[in-house]
């Protein structure tokens, strides 16, 4: 069978990473041809700063070598620029003459420096700082020339301000807002900065815009608007990113900024795609590594004809390392109606932290110094949280190491060098490691620019963890042990029962008793035993089968709990009323496992909401609704599934967890168990979906 032909236009990051999906999921979907412009392999243009800087060379960058294209039988053209496509006859032509047909065509031609139009800017000696290339020519002026400027102000310029410092040359930051990297950090976290990189030598003119560049044919300094000048032989312009869209709009595909997709990375023009720096989604172009990944993997699902939630849409993220500092940058830091939710600053420890809300909702945070908490509060960020979960509560587990346990066990923790969550685990496991170090050393993550560091100390802690409570925390077995069998009735497991049970329609059938359903089942006994017929009935009744058992009965158990001992709180406006409603709307409704709801009116209560399957605790902010808690052994803490301004908000995320928990349970499972199974953070990130809360609240409603 002959496979369909898929080109790439360019061999950067997004590009292949979009390439080394498709091979994981569908190897022998498609002939892969990829073209790229540099005379080289793929390589991590992240890590560009610490060639320059001396701490890696060339082949440390390199993300995928010669070898790796020819074991996957990827051609590679390098050195080859596209300059036209042809979207009827399906072909691309380069510039040196080579046509190449397609059936697929993703474009993932990246970005170029913004030049801005500066007098002066085509003398010699003025560059930017993108390839390799500009690293080697940087590196040959270092050996005549001392003095260097450096334009632009963000992660970019600074970097390649610290490179020209280790190569021995004087270099001055010039950037023309009144504190450097403006966009990631405020003035308090950026002022910390600029004065650690003004200690390893760095200077900095601030509120500068340049006029020109002096010098005749060759560049002597910078002549800025408000009169003043500055001596420089070398200057580096870092002020920007411009989506390379040229080739796109030539053949006739929809740019805007970039070049336009939709959901699936689709440009206007069928089987052509585009991924990375160079697509515009929904108005937005991103140049940061996260979002181009993310646009990456849904773009290979789609090519691989496999299910896939389309791509909403990326929180702009930074977690790094800033010549040696730590800074952790998330979402919106300014902004009309943004107030501060959090603020520390600890100036012993030189760590500072920040966290943005905005209408009640976590919207942006900022970290200096100490990023642990970094994916915790992103995590915040992306699910448009309330403030009211930034508040810490006694015994709560570490936010870091449950962003590391929700983790997917593929998910990329370290870009830079491609490392896993379970090669990440699998590392410290087998190899008996205790210490961020000792990862880095056997798995290279968190070894080039040092932004995953945090995450791969969560791992390490959650791996240790998971060691000491009596589990394995293997993360990668081969071979799944077989399912429990319901009964001796049957093999058949919970999961395969419930499944086959969901799809069979009693009406359409003219299945008149239970017999006949056992008897398609190809059950061991015809009539069922009093394990079976129970879990059978309740199946058949959640998936909204016809009612064939009448007479067993499943769990109803639903008890609802509230204290009236002590005086309500000013904030708890009606939580008799709440325990009341949540009373007669459950009751009677089948359960997969008795349940117990406790409604907590305030503090000091008898009852806990923290040890009940579903608990309500009223709050300053309104109700606080946790699950998963257990009274008796095993004793277990609820989570926080979310907060409700509205007793009536609270009664429908409430019974939303009752429903999920009915649909999704096994027969006789406790809820508390139900939670450990599918996990606290995947319940939590459905439930807080607002669409599917009401649907699920509804449905319950709907049963009863």
């Amino acid at each position: 069978m002959s496979r369909s032909k898929l080109v790439i236009i360019g061999n950067g990051m997004a590009g292949v990473k979009c390439v080394e999906e498709i091979i994981a999921l569908e190897p022998d979907t498609y002939e892969i041809v990829i073209y790229g412009n540099e005379p080289r392999p793929n390589y991590n243009r992240i890590m560009l700063s610490k060639v320059l800087q001396g701490e890696h060379s060339l082949q440390d960058i390199i993300i995928n070598d010669w070898t790796w294209y020819a074991e996957h039988h990827i051609r590679l053209c390098t050195g080859e620029t596209v300059h036209r496509i042809d979207t009827r006859g399906k072909y691309i032509e380069t510039e040196s003459g080579l046509k190449e047909t397609y059936d697929v065509l993703i474009l993932a031609t990246g970005s170029s420096p913004f030049i801005p139009p500066i007098p002066g800017i085509d003398k010699e000696r003025v560059m930017s700082f993108r390839t390799i290339d500009d690293c080697t020519r940087m590196s040959d002026y270092s050996k005549t020339y001392r003095k260097a400027a450096v334009i632009g102000g963000g992660l970019l310029g600074l970097e390649a301000a610290r490179g020209l410092l280790h190569l021995g040359m004087e270099a001055v930051v010039v950037h023309n807002a009144p504190y450097i990297m403006n966009r990631q950090l405020d003035q308090k976290a950026a002022t910390m900065l600029q004065e650690e990189l003004e200690g390893q030598g760095m200077s900095f003119l601030l509120t500068r815009n340049t006029q020109k560049i002096t010098g005749r044919s060759q560049a002597q300094g910078l002549l800025f608007t408000d009169g003043s000048k500055l001596e420089a032989q070398v200057v580096i312009v870092a002020v920007g990113i411009r989506p390379n869209v040229d080739l796109a709009r030539r053949s006739g595909i929809a740019t805007n900024r970039a070049i336009m997709v939709d959901d699936y990375m689709c440009t206007s023009v069928p089987d052509i795609y585009a991924v990375g720096e160079c697509a515009e989604h929904r108005g937005i172009s991103y140049g940061l590594v996260a979002p181009l990944y993310e646009q990456g993997k849904v773009l290979a699902r789609t090519l691989c004809g496999q299910e896939t939630p389309e791509y909403k849409g990326s929180i702009p993220y930074s977690q790094l390392k800033v010549s040696g500092v730590d800074v952790f940058s998330a979402g919106e830091i300014s902004g009309e109606g943004m107030q501060t939710a959090i603020q520390h600053l600890d100036g012993i420890q030189g760590t500072y932290k920040k966290v943005l809300m905005q209408a009640g909702k976590v919207r942006g945070a900022i970290l200096f110094g100490d990023t642990t908490e970094g994916t915790a509060l992103l995590g915040l960020v992306q699910r448009d949280a309330d403030v009211a979960e930034l508040a810490p509560r006694e015994g709560a587990p570490d936010p870091a190491e449950m962003a590391a346990a929700a983790l997917p066990a593929q998910e990329t923790v370290c870009a830079c060098n491609n490392v896993t969550k379970a090669a990440i685990m699998k590392a410290i496991q087998e190899q008996g490691l205790e210490t961020a170090d000792q990862v880095k050393e056997q798995t290279k993550a968190s070894g080039s620019c040092g932004g995953c560091r945090p995450m791969v100390a969560a791992l390490l802690k959650h791996t240790h963890n998971l060691k000491n409570n009596g589990g394995t925390g293997v993360v990668a077995t081969p071979d799944k042990p077989a399912p429990m069998p319901v009964c001796s009735c049957t093999d058949l497991g919970h999961a395969e029962l419930k499944g086959i049970l969901a799809d069979i329609n009693v009406l359409e059938t003219g299945l008149p008793d239970i017999s006949l359903i056992l008897q398609k089942l190809g059950w061991g006994s015809e009539l069922g035993c009093s394990v079976c017929l129970p879990v059978i009935h309740y199946y058949l009744q959640v998936s909204g089968g016809t009612m064939v058992v009448r007479e067993i009965e499943a769990h109803s158990e639903v008890q609802v709990r509230w204290d009236d001992q002590i005086p309500l709180s000013s904030y708890a406006r009606d939580a008799k009323g709440l325990a009341a409603q949540l009373r007669e709307s459950w009751i009677g409704a089948a359960m997969p496992s008795p349940v117990n709801m406790g409604v907590a009116p305030g503090p000091g209560s008898l009852v806990s909401a923290l040890v009940q399957d579903i608990g309500l605790l009223a709050s300053p902010a309104g109700w606080e609704i946790y699950a998963g808690g257990h009274a008796e052994h095993p004793v277990k803490q609820g989570g926080l599934i979310g907060v409700a301004e509205t007793e009536v908000q609270a009664a429908i995320l409430a019974s939303a967890c009752l429903q999920w928990y009915r649909q999704t349970a096994w027969y006789d499972e406790p809820l508390w168990a139900w939670t450990e199974r599918l996990g606290f953070m995947s319940i939590r990130e459905t439930l807080l979906d607002d669409q599917l809360q009401k649907e699920l609240a509804a449905t319950l409603q709907a049963d009863i």
